[in-house]
């Protein structure tokens, strides 16, 4: 009994030694990536470190940076390598750093529109500045430092990629580009950061030979949502070095976009003191008043040496203001000035508009005099005499109105002409139609077809003449007790011309259907 009961102990001990483990990693780390946890000191280095807005100057200069290749800086973000073909640039700091432990955050954009990317974003840490044009990732190959590189094109065809990778070289080493440095790199994760909804964010941390990487995906908006992507100790690096980044474009091409660059320093606690803070506020005060002091005292002795330019003086300073009383008189005059002006304006516009109406009207009165005197018929025995309309009469609102119908009149009846011949025309059409369809089997007589014929001509005819005589008779007697003008050219059309057209007309439509008739007859005798 007793061994078996500890046989039931053993694996419960190891559970709990092994949950107990888990939890004092997990805090290890926890401490690790919130050193502030375990009371170290941050201080925030502003000559190490870029963001938005007003990132690049108006003469697009970066503070505290340097920048080189094809890289573009802007007002909101750096644009280290653009998508276009064989594009390299990078962007460094000024100085190194003096300081041995930091902190570093990267938010940047990898977006492209080919479902691969090339070539790559890489974050620096070396003791001197990189190449802008350099053969990796925009930047000098056997660098002395550490390269955090942001891998998008797959080298080694073994579908690792977008890969971030930490590849730290003493100066002497060239990068493997064959294989993606995968035999030179310290650490890596497969992480995809291209073309996401968000930006992407790289925390960098390297504290007591501590190196740790942390990435948010860029899927969600949430800035604090990071997960580990490597952690390695022992990690030596150079005490002072130049911060910088690095893109470089390939076959393929991808715009490689930083927005942010936040660099942190980090002490423990204790081994950093705080200047004193100087407050000079009470002393620029004094000083302050003691010239106010002195410039009222240089016043007053100079209006003492010459009172008549200080008064002229006071006198040219009060014309500089005016009251609320003037002021207000002066909008008021401003306002009835605009208004003034505007009245003359249109003043001026409606007697242009009369003149050119009294122009017109004395140009229509005369035309209409000169057609008046000329249309007019002698007077018949026992009447008395038109009047004859002067040629320097006005015309009147009557005369215009009257005028006015006149022609609208004529339009309607030229409109209804117009229907009329045209119901003629599809009459026409519609008899020769039936007269080519009509059935060959037979002689068919002609008498139905030319007597309709000859009865729809005459109904047309009849419509016709109406017309006419209505016009002539609306266009002739615009006024009641007026007789029919005669004819005013040689062109009108008398009722026995009119008659013998018409008779004409049927007589060759008549002969038309014998001829027609005769050689349908002939051309079935061969049946």
């Amino acid at each position: 009994m007793p061994a078996t009961g500890s046989k039931l102990l053993l694996p419960t001990i190891c559970k709990f030694l092994a949950i107990f483990c888990i939890i004092i990693t997990q805090n290890n780390v926890a401490g690790n990536l919130n050193p502030t946890a375990i009371g170290v000191h941050r201080r925030f280095e502003y000559k190490y470190s870029f963001k938005p807005p007003y990132l690049a100057q108006k003469d697009g200069t970066v503070p505290f940076w340097e920048y080189g290749g094809n890289a573009i800086a802007s007002a909101e973000s750096v644009r280290v390598a653009p998508s276009l073909r064989s594009q390299k640039g990078a962007i460094w700091t000024k100085s190194q750093t003096n300081f041995d432990w930091w902190d570093v955050e990267i938010v940047f954009r990898v977006t492209g529109r080919g479902r691969i990317g090339a070539d790559g974003l890489a974050f620096w840490y070396t003791t001197e500045k990189g190449d802008y044009n350099g053969p990796v990732f925009g930047s000098s190959d056997r660098w002395n430092g550490l390269a955090i590189i942001f891998d998008s094109f797959d080298n080694d065809n073994k579908h690792n990629n977008p890969y971030i990778s930490a590849v730290v070289n003493d100066g002497t080493k060239q990068y493997d580009h064959t294989n993606d440095g995968a035999t030179q790199l310290l650490s890596g994760c497969l992480r995809d950061f291209r073309n996401k909804p968000f930006p992407t964010r790289a925390r960098i941390e390297y504290y007591n030979n501590v190196l740790t990487v942390l990435i948010h995906n860029g899927m969600t908006n949430n800035n604090d949502d990071y997960e580990l992507c490597l952690r390695a100790d022992g990690v030596q690096l150079p005490k002072h070095g130049y911060f910088g980044i690095s893109a470089a474009t390939g076959g393929l091409a991808d715009d490689h976009d930083v927005f942010h660059f936040l660099t942190t320093s980090l002490h423990a606690a204790g081994q950093v003191q705080e200047p004193p803070k100087v407050d000079n506020q009470e002393k620029l005060t004094q000083e302050y008043k003691e010239y106010q002091d002195k410039l009222e005292k240089q016043k007053q002795e100079y209006k003492k040496e010459h009172p008549d330019e200080a008064h002229k003086d006071e006198e040219e300073w009060e014309e500089f203001y005016e009251s609320e009383n003037q002021r207000e008189l002066r909008q008021i005059w401003q306002g009835q000035s605009q208004i003034n002006e505007q009245l003359r304006e249109l003043s001026r516009k409606v007697d242009e508009i009369i003149g050119r109406q009294e122009n017109t009207l004395s140009l229509v009165s005369r035309g209409l005099a000169a057609n008046a005197a000329q249309a007019l018929p002698p007077p018949a025995a026992g009447q008395a005499p038109l009047p004859q309309v002067s040629a320097g009469v006005g015309v009147t609102r009557q005369d215009i109105d009257l005028l006015i119908a006149n022609q609208n009149i004529l339009l309607t009846t030229i409109r209804e002409i117009r229907q009329l011949a045209g119901d003629i025309n599809v009459r026409t059409d519609n008899i020769q139609i039936n007269q080519k369809n009509a059935p060959t089997a037979q002689i068919q007589s002609t008498g139905y077809d030319v007597q309709s014929l000859i009865t729809e001509m005459r109904d047309g005819m009849n419509q016709v003449k109406q017309g006419i005589s209505h016009v002539g008779q609306r266009l002739g007697m615009p006024q009641a007790g007026a007789q029919t003008a005669p004819c005013p050219t040689g062109s009108c059309v008398g009722v026995t011309l009119f008659l013998s057209v018409t008779a004409v007309q049927l007589l060759l439509v008549f002969l038309y259907n014998i001829f027609k008739n005769r050689s349908e007859a002939q051309a079935k005798k061969f049946y």
